[in-house]
């Protein structure tokens, strides 16, 4: 039996901004917007590529806006992501990895980031979400 994760909820204080967010800053595909009434409103946004997406609502969650830490994100290029979300105003860290002593620092040029490097940053909310770089898995 397979056990698939494919929908996070994420909670948020406005869902017009948040959506927003995710698809015009990130790039995320809205799957659906559905308004069942003026108090109740769900959107589905799929990371390019994946097969897990997030909701954001109105009125659906009890969770407190900005509670979500430590979503992730893999990309083959943390460099090429880095500089996508800076291009489009997404404030996020420099491109860190961790060291062979398991301590984070600021990548350099020609550091091998495959596993070990990340980008950080945060929704309006204040969700938080990491982005590592994977080219090969062993």
């Amino acid at each position: 039996m397979n056990w698939t994760l494919e929908v996070v909820v994420v909670p948020v204080s406005d869902v017009d901004i948040a959506k927003d967010f995710y698809a015009d800053k990130l790039g995320f595909h809205v799957d659906h917007d559905t308004r069942i009434s003026d108090a109740v409103r769900i959107i589905q946004l799929t990371p390019p590529g994946s097969g897990c997406s997030i909701v954001i609502s109105k009125g659906m969650t009890e969770m407190e806006p900005g509670i979500q830490k430590g979503l992730q994100l893999v990309v083959n290029n943390v460099r090429a992501a880095h500089a996508f979300l800076t291009e489009r105003g997404v404030m996020c860290s420099p491109v860190q990895m961790y060291g062979r002593d398991g301590k984070m620092r600021e990548a350099e040029d020609g550091d091998d980031l495959n596993n070990s490097g990340f980008i950080f940053f945060s929704d309006p909310d204040g969700n938080s979400w990491a982005v590592q770089e994977i080219t090969a898995r062993p």
